[in-house]
């Protein structure tokens, strides 16, 4: 990973961490917009971050029901 990528990485754990705690989804805008006033590649890597996260907190929920429903044990998360 390039240090962009990896600091984009980092930025989106912790602002969806945030608002997780603080129920604020704000903060993850704030966040992308503060990014895309310095650095639109920051921005842009940072936003894909946050898609992909979300999209795998979905699909893991999605998972999740589904194994419940069956009475097996939730899926082993990957890597």
């Amino acid at each position: 990973m390039s240090y962009t990528e990896d600091v984009a990485l980092e930025l989106s754990a912790l602002a969806l961490a945030d608002a997780a705690r603080t129920g604020d989804e704000k903060i993850v805008d704030q966040i992308g917009d503060l990014l895309g006033a310095s650095s639109q590649t920051l921005q842009e890597s940072y936003l894909m971050y946050v898609r992909v996260r979300r999209a795998e907190a979905r699909a893991r929920q999605i998972l999740a029901a589904r194994a419940a429903q069956n009475g097996d044990e939730q899926p082993a998360r990957s890597g």
